[in-house]
């Protein structure tokens, strides 16, 4: 992963993103789904979410290290040792990632709110974030991001249409506010100092990053659990403490690790030097579409509840976008190509 982007096809790193994100997604709904052995019942995000944000950490860091990516980070000096240290806008980006990283595996745990229902409503908000977001720092948005915007927000539309409005308990509505913020947060920071197409730079931000998002995204479980909303407040000692000796581990290890491996997809997808309005809806519509698969095939091997037909109509527009997005430029290079050779 230390090539150059442009030595892998940015539309390659969306599929891999996209087969990362396929089994993460069932995973995580199996284990808050099905009766755990020792409860009873299925365990809840709380009780879930401690675990695999504490896995991936370690595994982020480990990847890190191992890789070398940290020789490309920021650094301050402690005595002897010199230790990666983010910058001001690394650590505000981290910040935001923090609330991305524990809204997005908790979306998929909401009692009576579909995992297709909850990432239509993120994904929606964030399509309309990144083309401000690149007007804001002068960058041009060319016609096909529109277009694919406008195409993900019809496939919004027609999802909230069919469920008759946005009706969603309080843990839901918190989780999209919070999400909505984070990648707020997120893009301008990458818009500001990351979107130049460097390898280096994309290594030096994930690192700096993570090394705030990922301690970060532990506590504010903590003390959103604390705080009581959703009545989930006594599941947290469970999740930070009991489960560590609970066969379910394995399950959360899995969980963890396709995080990981998501998060190093994520980076490589957005810093790509493109403009916002066309990076985001590819990394956005490719998580959209795991969900929905992720959803039909629980429903085909697992028995649990098929996506509603205008979650699957959705899901074919956002495919759409994805064509669009990943064609159309091409067509216009070379169309500007033999303009340019006439």
């Amino acid at each position: 992963m230390k090539q150059r982007a442009s030595a892998f096809p940015l539309e390659g790193y969306v599929l891999l993103y996209l087969l990362a994100y396929l089994p993460n997604v069932i995973v995580t709904k199996l284990v808050t789904s099905q009766p755990h052995a020792g409860l009873g019942r299925p365990l809840t995000g709380l009780e879930t979410l401690p675990a695999s944000l504490i896995i991936n950490m370690v595994l982020t860091w480990g990847f890190i290290w191992l890789s070398g990516w940290h020789r490309d980070a920021n650094k301050i000096t402690l005595g002897p040792v010199r230790l990666p240290f983010p910058t001001f806008y690394t650590f505000l980006s981290g910040l935001g990632t923090a609330l991305v990283l524990f809204t997005v595996p908790l979306s998929f745990t909401i009692p009576n709110v579909s995992i297709p229902f909850i990432q239509l409503v993120m994904r929606g908000d964030i399509l309309i974030i990144a083309p401000l977001v690149d007007v804001m720092f002068g960058r041009r948005v060319r016609w096909w991001s529109w277009t694919a915007l406008a195409m993900v927000l019809f496939a919004l539309v027609i999802t909230l249409s069919d469920r008759g409005g946005l009706k969603l308990p309080p843990i839901a509505i918190l989780t999209v506010v919070l999400y909505t913020l984070g990648y707020f947060l997120r893009l301008f920071v990458m818009t500001k100092i990351s979107k130049s197409g460097d390898p280096a730079s994309v290594r030096r931000y994930f690192v700096e990053e993570k090394m705030i998002a990922l301690p970060m995204s532990v506590v504010i479980l903590g003390v959103i659990s604390a705080s009581g909303i959703g009545g989930q407040s006594g599941e947290l000692a469970w999740g930070f403490i009991g489960v560590w000796s609970d066969p379910v581990l394995l399950d959360l290890f899995w969980i963890g690790a396709t995080l990981t491996v998501i998060s190093v997809l994520a980076i490589i997808i957005l810093l790509d030097p493109r403009e916002n309005a066309y990076c985001v809806p590819l990394e956005r519509a490719a998580s959209l579409v795991a969900g929905i698969g992720g959803s039909v095939l629980l429903a085909w091997f697992w028995g649990l509840k098929m996506p509603r037909d205008a979650e699957l109509i959705g899901a074919g527009v956002l495919v759409g976008a994805i064509v669009l997005l990943s064609l159309a430029p091409r067509f216009s290079a070379r169309r500007q190509a033999r303009s340019e050779t006439a």
